[in-house]
């Protein structure tokens, strides 16, 4: 007996040194980690935006790390993705990137509106962080601003290519506007506002706006819809407002066009407005079933089957860790020096794995907007929604 103690004792300390051998050598194996976070809201009425983000991110990230990871220089890295929830409120927007700044994390996603985005410029430049802000205030991508880069086609630059379609396509000669009272909303309407006074639209309302919370727009509609504008745009809408704003107008009896520069989500509209809101017009995620690659057919699939649901607005979100990762492997001394990541981005070209174009390229964009390369090229994409989903009005470029 006491020989076969000591034998099963030799065996279980062979066996010990085997799988300590086995784990050591998993953790000489294992990658080491590139962590990208992301800073903005998933959480209120315009959760969809940043949710969109989110899942974006981490869908792609599972596919490069089930691939065997992201090759950058020399070095092969598991992408990971740390996420912060501001819930829209400037403050909190603070506390996620100094979140980002004490864990090391140079790269930040958001946030997704603009006092947010606004929020953290001094945060990300004390703390060395490049940020792809969803918000608009051109200070934000001018000099002396460098850190924040806009991760999407801007309101000003869609606003109007959606008002001169209408114009030459469907007629529409009188405009009116109806924002949220906040900062982002109100600056999308004086934009747009601007762009229909150029293009030679009468503005017959613009003035009106309500509080975010509200939940009954029929008072704020009833002038508007009195006034019978062609086209009724619902400026900077959070997705949770719009089907009501689009319900309390139908029901008013508006018949006209109705129009927003902002993302939505076309579950949202349906659950909210039904066909009430076939024909709502809205800027969409930068893919068509018509431009698509197998790649971007891939990253829908995978995405859906994650979360057991697409939001067209991925689209967009796909591209902002698409390009942080590209750029630091057309310079890997990025990974740990925004300087260098900066540098890059004025001369970056790679190819663009969403577009079926074998022609097409990820390059930085925005010299016209914002006097430097402060923009990711996107497909301007503008959906008009029908029977539950979204259907394609047209494909513009941003330079």
């Amino acid at each position: 007996m006491a020989a076969q103690r000591s034998t099963l004792k030799i065996l279980g300390v062979v066996s010990a040194l085997v799988a300590a051998t086995a784990l050591g050598n998993a953790a000489l194996a294992a990658n080491p980690k590139l962590k990208i976070g992301f800073v903005g809201v998933t959480s209120g009425p315009a959760a969809a935006w940043g949710t969109s983000n989110v899942r974006s991110m981490q869908t792609l990230a599972d596919m490069w790390n089930g691939a065997g990871g992201v090759k950058i220089g020399d070095k092969t890295y598991d992408i990971e993705v740390v996420t912060f929830d501001d819930q829209k409120d400037p403050k909190l927007s603070i506390q996620g990137m100094e979140k980002m700044a004490q864990q090391g994390i140079h790269y930040v996603v958001g946030p997704n509106v603009d006092d947010g985005a606004a929020a953290v410029r001094p945060v990300a430049e004390k703390n060395n962080i490049i940020y792809f802000p969803y918000a608009f205030p051109k200070t934000l991508y001018q000099k002396p601003a460098s850190n924040a880069v806009l991760g999407m086609v801007a309101n000003y630059q869609s606003g109007p290519a959606i008002y001169k379609y209408l114009k030459d396509n469907k007629g529409v000669k009188t405009i009116a506007f109806v924002a949220a009272n906040e900062s982002d909303p109100l600056s999308q309407r004086d934009s747009g506002v601007e762009a229909a006074k150029a293009l030679g639209l009468k503005v017959v309302a613009s003035k009106d706006t309500y509080a975010n919370d509200t939940t009954d727009f029929t008072p704020v509609l009833t002038p508007i819809v009195a006034l019978k504008p062609d086209l009724l745009v619902l400026s900077g809408v959070a997705p949770a407002n719009a089907p009501l704003l689009i319900r309390a107008a139908r029901e008013l009896g508006y018949t006209g066009l109705m129009s927003t520069e902002t993302a939505q989500d076309a579950n949202v509209l349906k659950e909210g407005a039904g066909k009430l809101a076939d024909g709502f017009i809205s800027v969409g995620g930068a893919s068509t079933p018509e431009i698509r690659s197998d790649q971007m057919v891939k990253f829908i699939d995978t995405y859906t089957k994650k979360f057991g649901e697409y939001n067209d607005e991925s689209n967009t979100k796909v591209y902002a860790l698409e390009y942080i990762v590209d750029t630091l492997k057309a310079n890997p001394a990025a990974v740990d020096n925004i300087g260098e990541f900066k540098k890059t981005m004025d001369t970056f070209s790679a190819p663009n794995p969403y577009l079926k174009d074998a022609n097409a390229r990820l390059t930085y964009v925005g010299m016209t907007s914002f006097g430097q390369k402060r923009q990711l090229s996107v497909p301007m994409v503008v959906n008009e929604y029908e029977n539950g989903a979204f259907k394609t009005l047209f494909v513009g470029h941003v330079d």
